[in-house]
């Protein structure tokens, strides 16, 4: 960002706000609320001042900020009213929705257990059967826990005798989690509950005495109406172990480090019960430290630490946080592990924990694929899962020696879950794509020739395959590298620029999108005639770490460049045109989505931006925030905020008639129509983001200038007794769709198709 371009947000704080010229939407005016702007809110960053003058909106608890949101969602509702394809869209995408959906059965016991929805169920319910053609029962079902569907189960966990289940509920889509256990035999509860539960696994000891937890101290008083409304970061995490029938207040604490307050810790009991690894996370990188316990070797084992103030003496096998390292299985004190150590598309390596210093490769980095996950089963083998090109490979190899056995057929989709242990002869798949809703494949590793028999296949009444195409195409970003798109259309359009176009994008965190079945999306390509685009941006990890760290930290821009240039290439081949062409993120994607209409306003005819991290000065400050600093640096360090400065989407808001672009051509253009959207109970990207955004578009290129060129709506849609996405109920899942879609078709012109 020039400098100039800083003095001119600087300046921008110190005017008075007036009623400019309004959005229209047709022909009809937007009027849009007046916000307070407190000029006095100027911080200095290693010399130089940057103004924040919407600071107010951080107090999620404030009464103005409840009349902002109040004044923005009637705004927004007057706009969605005038979107004739909203409640078609609805009734679609309710009625493609509503079929039975399963996930991968697992065992315990001799029980089976699986997650099921019949269709429109809020929320999803957990089954259990007498082996697998035993009669399902419904175990938990959470839709019986509040009206509105609000309460989830966010994860559970059955004992090794399948007598109990612990299980985590979540409300109003917050990472704060309640434990609770439940007698599977009659399916009462027992007295046990556990609260501010967050970041946590679930993991039983094989006496079946009790589960290892991770908790917080309980957020100070007052910092929320309730939790998932504060913004107080989350510090000084805990691993605890609990005791069936006992107070919380007697869990042992088995570790904590007060002098790294940022640090995570996650317990996991290893599959033959003698082992609780402890798993140790900062930041957001894919690295973690890792110790054991021999609870086989506590004299008078866990029950001793009952009487004990100290913490369990746990070995340290990797003390630093220079790779990632996550448990395959053991023998005794040999251990398989998958890792990135040395090896950016990930490997298999071994070591004996009485020789900690000799580790080995079992299968060595692939040239081009990425390893990404490996699952013992049958005793001596395991399948493992590679990514080439964003497409998935199955492989079943041998345990110990990591020799390629057998090559399991799949499709072009993703791996949703995959249930095996090192005991399990069958393992179910879980599988999705573009095309194809679900199927769940049962594999029998003892056959000698292993295959993938269909266990559940999910159906969806009125899809047709058929009726469309999928291609993946490789595109050229700015500085030459080929980026991977896939495309989704109905069948044999004619590429002549006239279609609408939906580009989607993440591009952060080392997380890889892949393919998997979308009712919405679907609907959109079938009855609006909508190109559907996923574009595997830097960022991700769809092609190993390098492919990660080639768009973070400072080469953070990168991402965004490969963006623009998959929005140019679909205009270039006859896809699309830029006022057809709508971009959606979400969460590090919204983040994208706000820096490249900030960047290419010019590029776009609509923009979805979803639960975005949009201050890059200040997100470290609030709940979780502080673990991505990793990923985009820390305002607090000169070297980082000068890059972050540069994209931060709250701090580039600039109007495009009074700057020239890249090009060096001026440009005439205005904002494309813009939908911004949270929620309130989203404690992870907290709605300050957005919140602050918003009203800072609205200002700088609307209400502040009179005769403001900038008719295209700027709108924010803020969802109530809602998250950061996980535990959302169907409806509501229906009804965002429904609004951020209407909205996108009547800004790009598309229209209905029976």
């Amino acid at each position: 960002m020039a400098k100039q371009d800083l003095n001119l947000l600087v300046n921008f704080s110190k005017r008075t706000q007036t009623m400019g010229s309004l959005a229209v939407i047709d022909d009809e005016p937007l009027q849009y609320p007046v916000a307070r702007r407190d000029d006095s809110v100027v911080d200095d960053y290693h010399g130089m001042q940057i103004a924040d003058p919407y600071r107010w909106l951080e107090d999620p608890d404030a009464e103005e900020v409840k009349v902002f949101v109040q004044n923005q969602m009637k705004l927004t509702e007057s706009v969605l009213e005038k979107c004739e394809v909203r409640e078609k869209l609805r009734e679609k995408t309710t009625e493609l929705l509503d079929h039975p959906r399963f996930n991968a059965p697992f065992k315990r016991g001799n029980k089976y257990f699986y997650m099921h929805n019949s269709g429109l169920q809020a929320q999803n319910v957990l089954y259990v059967q007498d082996g697998l053609d035993g009669e399902a029962e419904v175990l938990l079902d959470p839709n019986r826990l509040s009206k509105d569907g609000t309460i989830s189960l966010s994860a559970f966990s059955v004992s090794e005798d399948a007598k109990y289940l612990s299980y985590a509920l979540s409300s109003s889509g917050s990472d704060w989690q309640s434990i609770r256990v439940m007698r599977i035999e009659d399916k009462n509860d027992e007295s046990d509950t556990l609260s501010w539960v967050k970041f946590s696994c679930i993991s039983w000891t094989h006496d079946n005495k009790g589960f290892f937890y991770s908790r917080f101290p309980a957020p100070k008083e007052g910092a929320g109406m309730d939790a998932g409304t504060e913004t107080d970061s989350n510090l000084y995490h805990e691993l605890y172990y609990h005791f069936l029938g006992t107070d919380q207040s007697e869990d042992i604490l088995c570790w904590r480090d007060p002098e790294n307050p940022k640090y995570r810790f996650y317990g996991h009991v290893t599959e033959d019960g003698k082992y609780v690894l402890l798993h140790i996370d900062e930041t957001c990188d894919p690295v973690n430290k890792l110790y054991y316990c021999d609870m086989s070797a506590l004299p008078e084992g866990l029950d001793g630490y009952r009487k004990r103030t100290g913490l369990l003496p746990f070995v340290k096998l990797i003390d630093g946080f220079d790779a990632e390292y996550r448990v395959i299985a053991n023998d005794e004190t040999v251990f398989t592990f998958l890792t990135n150590k040395d090896a950016p598309k990930y490997k298999l390596v071994r070591v004996d924990l009485k020789e900690p210093r000799i580790w080995s490769d079992v299968v060595p980095e692939a040239e081009k694929d990425v390893l990404t996950w490996a699952r013992a089963a049958n005793g001596s083998q395991m399948i493992v899962s590679y990514l080439s090109d964003v497409k998935y490979i199955l492989q079943i190899r041998d345990l110990n020696t990591g020799s390629l056995q057998h090559q399991l057929p799949i499709d072009i989709g993703t791996i949703l879950g995959i249930s095996a242990r090192r005991n399990d002869s069958i393992v179910f798949i879980h599988f999705s794509g573009f095309l194809t809703p679900g199927i769940i494949y049962q594999c029998n590793l003892e056959a000698e020739v292993p295959n993938m028999k269909i266990f559940r296949e999910i159906s969806v009444p009125g899809f047709d395959r058929s009726d469309f195409d999928v291609d993946q195409v490789f595109y050229p970003s700015k500085d030459g590298t080929k980026i991977p798109m896939f495309i989704v259309t109905r069948k044999n359009i004619t590429l002549d620029g006239s279609h609408p176009c939906l580009l989607y994008g993440y591009g952060g965190f080392n997380i890889s999108i892949t393919p998997s079945f979308s009712a919405s999306r679907t609907v959109l390509t079938r009855h609006l005639g909508v190109v559907f685009c996923l574009a595997n941006v830097r960022g991700g990890g769809e092609y190993g770490e390098e492919w990660h760290k080639a768009a973070q930290l400072a080469k953070k821009q990168n991402c965004f460049d490969d963006f623009v240039s998959a929005a140019e290439y679909l205009i270039s081949a006859g896809y699309t045109q830029p006022k057809k062409l709508c971009i959606e993120g979400g969460s590090n994607g919204g983040l994208l989505i706000g820096a490249c209409i900030n960047q290419r306003p010019d590029l776009f005819g609509c923009a979805l931006a979803l639960v975005g991290v949009m201050d890059m000065l200040r997100f470290h400050k609030f709940t979780i925030g502080h673990a991505w600093t990793s990923e985009f640096g820390c305002s607090e360090n000169k070297e980082d905020f000068h890059w972050l400065i540069k994209y931060s989407p709250l701090h580039n808001v600039r109007r495009p008639w009074e700057l020239r672009l890249e090009s060096d051509q001026s440009c005439q253009c205005q904002y494309p129509p813009t939908m911004l959207l949270t929620a309130d109970h989203d404690d992870r990207v907290v709605p300050l983001h957005t919140l602050k955004l918003l009203v800072t578009m609205q200002y700088v290129l609307c209400t502040s200038v009179k005769n403001s060129p900038q008719t295209n709506p700027i709108i924010g849609r803020i969802e109530c007794k809602a998250g950061h996405g996980a535990g959302r109920p169907t409806q509501k899942i229906i009804d965002e769709a429904a609004d951020r879609y209407s909205f996108m078709a009547k800004m790009l012109g598309a229209s209905w198709i029976e």
